[in-house]
């Protein structure tokens, strides 16, 4: 499975990112989760630091394009296969940067691909 790194993930279930991490733990994805506040969505623990992960696959943002900017260096050194930009997240400057990195980059939105089983 696809290990998925959710970046702007919190324990509000109205929350899109909420919503796509419990999808992605019931269909069985190794899902990591990093927010503004500790918690916890599904028994996935939300940080609020950075780690390092291996294999990491798809990363899926649900931050600002300025929020992001602190998350620059960190992504790309996770080396992921793509990045997710959903919408309100879509930061033309750090995509270019990931595609300089040859990282994937998708402007979509992880819910749709999630449930019409593209992702």
């Amino acid at each position: 499975m696809k290990k998925t790194l959710i970046i702007g993930v919190s324990e509000n279930e109205n929350r899109y990112a909420n919503r796509v991490m419990k999808i992605l733990i019931e269909k069985d994805y190794e899902v990591i989760a990093i927010g503004k506040k500790p918690g916890e969505v599904s028994g996935v623990k939300i940080r609020t630091k950075t780690i390092d992960i291996e294999n990491l696959h798809t990363v899926t943002l649900y931050i600002s394009p300025e929020i992001q900017k602190e998350y620059y260096d960190y992504i790309i050194a996770q080396k992921p296969n793509r990045v997710i930009f959903n919408p309100g997240s879509n930061n033309k400057e750090f995509q270019k940067l990931l595609e300089a990195e040859g990282i994937q980059v998708l402007n979509s939105c992880s819910l749709i691909m999630l449930t019409a089983d593209y992702y």
